[in-house]
């Protein structure tokens, strides 16, 4: 079993012994509807109920586990662990009696935190679910699959924050596009600043989009439209597309990278990358962008109904060093 390094061990026994292995390809959030700590959290499940997640989020940040992500835990349904011996980690996290209050900032970093950890110990990887047994990352009411009888867990503002902020941030952190979060000390010294230091992109824009199948749609991150403008001498961009998740499987999915004046004028002629599904796919560039153009990103879905796809979320991110 596998032991979060950062999370306080609050071992349930003897469900932690007891209950099977699983091979986690999933990290499934929840919101728990009360506003508990993450020791207050064990508590209920030790001496309430049979059920139990896998861990527990207050809004302070605190996180602890309860049972190591290698065994099963009860909090996610048909998630819990299937056939092939698959199943998802869970996490409880505090919230109003409710279930309507967003993530307070604390939650929004552990949560980062800890899918990250997840992603490098278990290869979990870096996509929202696209189906009920699709590896990646999810919230509770995002399939019927992973709930009894039906839920609206974790609420509308914590699945919006998911889809905008955490994942998002998940995804950058993993990648290498943000730097980790640290507090320095008031006794350290100002760190010294190297040329050889990359400029981080982490750009996002959650407006909805309906992409027409079989047509392309350029898609805007900066104010101007723009991922980039030159001169940039070395980069390694990542663009992270997140789809409806009543996207087919069978749609799809076609992005380019291109180039252009930097009034917009001449676009270059690109390779198309092709992608398959709904859910989350990543597009990478990695070439120079010279002195007085503009690299910009544009994506085509082809759906076999022939019907428009929703295009929820779009980031751009990863380092670049200026010429």
């Amino acid at each position: 079993m596998a032991w979060c390094p950062f999370a306080t061990r609050y071992e349930l026994q003897p469900e932690s012994d007891s209950q099977p292995a699983i091979r986690p390809t999933q990290f499934i959030v929840h919101s728990i509807i009360a506003p508990w700590t993450a020791k207050r959290t064990y508590e209920y499940w030790r001496d309430s109920t049979s059920l139990e997640s896998h861990f527990g989020l207050g809004y302070a940040g605190d996180l602890g586990q309860f049972i190591g992500t290698e065994t099963r835990a009860d909090a996610n349904a048909g998630a819990n662990r299937r056939p092939d011996g698959t199943g998802a980690v869970s996490c409880e996290t505090a919230s109003n009696t409710k279930g309507t209050d967003p993530w307070t900032p604390e939650q929004v970093e552990m949560l980062i935190r800890l899918g990250v950890w997840l992603h490098q110990r278990h290869g979990i990887p870096l996509r929202i679910c696209r189906t009920h047994d699709d590896p990646g990352f999810g919230y509770h009411r995002l399939f019927p699959q992973w709930s009894t009888s039906g839920t609206s867990c974790p609420g509308d503002a914590r699945v919006r924050q998911f889809r905008e902020v955490v994942f998002p941030g998940i995804v950058a952190r993993a990648t290498g596009a943000a730097p980790p979060q640290t507090t320095p000390s008031p006794t350290a010294p100002a760190p010294i600043e190297e040329s050889d230091v990359p400029a981080v992109l982490n750009d996002s824009n959650p407006i909805d989009v309906q992409l027409d199948s079989g047509k392309w749609v350029p898609l805007a991150f900066k104010d101007e439209g723009a991922i980039l403008a030159g001169p940039v001498s070395s980069l390694n961009l990542t663009v992270h597309l997140y789809f409806n998740t009543a996207t087919s499987p069978d749609t799809k999915v076609q992005g380019v990278f291109y180039l252009t004046n930097a009034d917009g004028s001449s676009p270059s002629n690109s390779l198309v990358i092709d992608k398959r599904g709904g859910g989350g796919h990543q597009f990478t560039h990695s070439q120079p962008i010279p002195a007085g153009k503009k690299l910009w990103f544009q994506v085509r879905a082809i759906s076999p109904d022939s019907k428009p796809v929703t295009l929820l979320h779009r980031v751009a991110s990863g380092p670049y060093w200026t010429a």
